[in-house]
C-alpha cells in the first residue's frame, strides 16, 4: 500500500508541528529555570543584606559610646535600614542597600579617629563580621548579575525571544554599584 502525496504532506506537516512544539516547550522550560535562578540569586543577596542590617545596630551602639556627636550619621543609618527593611522591589532594595553602604563607610571612617574604639574587642568583632558579610554580598551580587545576564540574553535571542514575549518575560535589572562607590579614594600625604 502506497502513501499518497497528500498523506506525506500531512505527515511532514505534523512532524514540523511536533518539532516546533517540542522546541517551544524546551525553550519555555529553559527560560522558567533561568527566571527561578535569578530569583534564587536575589534571595541570596536579600539574605546577606538582612544579616548586615542586623549587625548594624550593635555596631552603631558601640561607636555611639565613643562618638556621640555623630548623631546625624546615626539617624541616617537608622533611616537607611528602615528603607531597606521596607523595600518592596528589587530596585528599591538596591537603592536602600547602596545608601546604607555609603553610611556604613562613613561610620567605619569615623572609627579611625578613635584609637580606643579601634581597640575595642566588641567593635573589632563586629567589624570583622561586617567585612565578612560585605564579601558575601559582593559574591552574591556577582552571581545574581551573572544569572541576570544569562536570562536577559536568553530572552533576546531567537527562538527564545518568541517564547519570552508570548509568556511575558521581561528584562531583569542588574545590581549595579553606585557611581559614588566606583570613585577612587583620594590619597594625600600632606
Amino acid at each position: 500500500m502506497a502513501i499518497s502525496k497528500g498523506a506525506w504532506a500531512v505527515i511532514i506537516l505534523l512532524a514540523i508541528v511536533v518539532i516546533m512544539v517540542a522546541v517551544g516547550i524546551s525553550k519555555y522550560n529553559m527560560l522558567a529555570r533561568m527566571d527561578v535562578a535569578v530569583d534564587e540569586k536575589w534571595a541570596e543577596i536579600d539574605n546577606h543584606l538582612k544579616r548586615r542590617s542586623d549587625l548594624i545596630p550593635n555596631l552603631v551602639e558601640t561607636v555611639k559610646g565613643y562618638a556621640s556627636h555623630e548623631k546625624e550619621l546615626f539617624e541616617n543609618i537608622a533611616e537607611a535600614r528602615a528603607k531597606l527593611a521596607g523595600a518592596g522591589t528589587v530596585r528599591e532594595t538596591m537603592g536602600a542597600a547602596n545608601e546604607l553602604s555609603g553610611f556604613l563607610g562613613r561610620l567605619l571612617a569615623i572609627a579611625e579617629n578613635y584609637p580606643q574604639l579601634k581597640a575595642n574587642e566588641n567593635f573589632l568583632k563586629l567589624q570583622d563580621e561586617l567585612a565578612g558579610t560585605e564579601n558575601r554580598i559582593a559574591t552574591a551580587r556577582t552571581r545574581y548579575n551573572q544569572a541576570v545576564r544569562s536570562f536577559n540574553t536568553a530572552i533576546r535571542v531567537f527562538p527564545s525571544n518568541l517564547i519570552a514575549g508570548f509568556v511575558g518575560y521581561e528584562k531583569k535589572e542588574f545590581f549595579e554599584v553606585p557611581e559614588t562607590e566606583k570613585e577612587l579614594p583620594e590619597v594625600s600625604f600632606d
